[in-house]
């Protein structure tokens, strides 16, 4: 028994590591060029780290990649200068609707990883619909500028082994979220806002994504910066007014950090008895309800590092209309327990509509109306969707936890299906939303100039 025992630790101790070495992933950067890219069908830009698709169409877009390593650190800062640099010279010219997707466990910055292909597909409908949007408001349309943000989140190739890396990458996506992107979001955010003090027809906008460990790096990298914003103690203020949050939305995919970690933005946004009509979304956080990664696998892991922590119970109050609502819950279920698998802080519940059609540009016009309108406990359609208010936040509360139904999102990596990302559209185009814009700013639409060569 004993020699059978000494075997098998051989195995473990040796053969593993061995198998875990030859399926280690490539550990390097994907985009070595740095000038800009016209994508046809004859240069797929493979290498380049900045891409114009679909040049002179309706559905064009900018698409750059910045990757960072193990350590958090960008692999190349003249990577990320470079897409900087472009986003500014068209910032000069044209309003840009910036969305940043920072991908999740299992995936990385390769022209072959399918995320690059699926981020793609969304900045392509996104540009439709705010092209769609700009001819109906007669005004010119926001360029979309998309950033993807790689990180090794496949760190083993071999299928099977590389279901052993889920703790090791999360600790990686830790170390991405406080140190390497950041900087990155700010200074797209600081071109944003420089374009936005020229009184532009319309306002640029920055829209933030994240997936599994992705949606962690982009809290991680954010939620400070939320709380700051949502509380707004500058200098002079005197009313109080919107919440503000990081960008304009901030939008998390079966996010793998704990509901502890969501506790104090919670706590925040529920300390305020009623939100204003004009309230925005600025963090909606969607998991599905049989996202088994985040689901079993996160809880079981963390139930072994936290063995000896030692925790209290949360008692809260809040008001919720004419009424106060108590919110009891244990600190080391939150502590163990994903934000989106955790009920007491989950808001709504998103579930299909059968037999709808996809939202028609007159619905994305709209939505800004609709979505003033809200009411405690309500349920509201939104093409192929519905929203389902829990009745646990005031309406227009800026954080949305949602529930998601299987049939929208099947697991942990099933989030691209149209009718959540249609969805996602509404959100980006709600928060996009531009109050400022006048008569002189509705242009004929045959005056809309394109982006230069």
């Amino acid at each position: 028994m004993k020699a059978a025992n000494c075997r098998s630790l051989l195995f473990v101790a040796v053969v593993i590591p061995v198998l875990l070495a030859i399926g280690h992933a490539p550990d390097g950067i994907y985009r070595t060029e740095y000038s800009l890219c016209i994508v046809d069908t004859g240069n797929h830009c493979d290498q380049h780290n900045v891409q114009w698709h679909n040049k002179g169409s309706d559905d064009e877009y900018l698409l750059g990649f910045v990757e960072i390593n193990d350590q958090g650190q960008m692999r190349d800062r003249a990577q990320m200068a470079a897409i900087l640099d472009h986003y500014y010279t068209v910032a000069a010219r044209d309003s840009l609707l910036i969305t940043v997707y920072v991908h999740g466990w299992q995936h990385n910055a390769s022209s072959d990883d399918s995320n690059v292909a699926s981020f793609s597909g969304y900045l392509q409908k996104l540009g439709l619909v705010e092209a769609d949007l700009a001819k109906r408001q007669n005004r010119p349309p926001r360029k979309i500028a998309g950033v993807y943000v790689g990180w090794r989140g496949q760190s083993i190739e071999t299928p099977g082994l590389n279901l052993f890396t889920f703790w090791e990458r999360k600790s990686t996506a830790l170390d991405v979220g406080y140190l390497g992107i950041t900087e990155l979001f700010l200074k797209l955010e600081e071109i944003s806002n420089v374009r936005n003090s020229w009184s532009p027809p319309v306002k640029s906008r920055l829209i933030l994504m994240g997936h599994s460990f992705g949606g962690q790096a982009v809290y991680g990298a954010t939620a400070q910066i939320l709380a700051s914003r949502f509380i707004d103690s500058r200098e002079h203020k005197a009313v109080q007014d919107d919440a503000k949050g990081f960008g304009d939305l901030v939008v998390l995919f079966n996010p793998a950090f704990e509901a502890l970690r969501y506790l104090p933005l919670y706590d925040l946004s529920n300390s305020r008895c009623s939100y204003f009509e004009s309230q925005r979304p600025r963090l909606a956080i969607l998991t599905s309800e049989t996202d088994y990664a985040t689901k079993l696998a996160f809880p079981a892991g963390r139930y072994m590092s936290t063995l000896f922590e030692s925790y209290d119970t949360i008692d809260r109050t809040f008001c919720s209309g004419k009424h106060k609502r108590g919110l009891v819950l244990d600190e080391g279920d939150a502590d163990r327990t994903t934000v989106g698998h955790f009920d007491p802080l989950i808001s709504h519940e998103l579930t299909p509509v059968l037999k709808a059609e996809s939202l028609s540009i007159e619905a994305y016009d709209n939505i800004d109306n609709v979505w003033g309108l809200q009411v405690p406990g309500a349920t509201t359609i939104y093409g192929r969707t519905a929203l389902k208010h829990l009745n646990r936040t005031e309406p227009r509360n800026p954080y949305l936890n949602i529930r998601v139904s299987t049939e929208l999102i099947a697991d942990h990596g099933d989030i691209w299906r149209d009718e959540v990302q249609e969805f996602i559209r509404l959100l980006v185009v709600l928060a996009a939303h531009d109050e400022t814009l006048d008569e002189a700013a509705r242009l004929p639409v045959k005056d809309i100039s394109r982006i230069s060569d």
